[in-house]
């Protein structure tokens, strides 16, 4: 007979299964995924909220089927809008969160500074 081992929990992770590991937050492209994904969501229930106020009585199509088709269908128009036509909350959502992420807020700082005019000597403190 073999011991079977028992997996140990590094002392690191969260008990509660929620990551504290902020990593990803550096990235502006992860922040600008985020913000779009936050937008596409927002979209969504925004397409819900308009179907529920919807002023008919139904009729033929009001299926159960025919609602989770348009789910998908609303699902999909939301994503395609955030992604080409953004009404512009995830835009300020990621300013927001770049603003209260300093590694964000000095490469951003930098490259606007680089771009406009060279620095004198951005390295030395004043």
């Amino acid at each position: 007979m073999t011991d079977i081992a028992t997996p140990t929990q590094p002392a690191a992770q969260p008990v509660a299964g929620i990551s504290t590991d902020t990593s990803r937050l550096t990235s502006r492209a992860n922040l600008k995924k985020a913000g779009q994904q936050f937008e596409a969501v927002f979209i969504n229930m925004m397409l819900k909220s308009m179907r529920q106020a919807k002023l008919d009585d139904g009729g033929l199509l009001d299926t159960k089927n025919s609602e989770t088709f348009r789910d998908m269908q609303d699902k999909q128009v939301a994503e395609s809008m955030a992604a080409h036509q953004p009404i512009g909350i995830g835009k300020a959502m990621t300013e927001f969160l770049a603003k209260s992420q300093k590694a964000l807020q000095d490469a951003a700082t930098a490259s606007a500074t680089s771009s406009s005019s060279p620095a004198p000597d951005a390295g030395t403190p004043s």
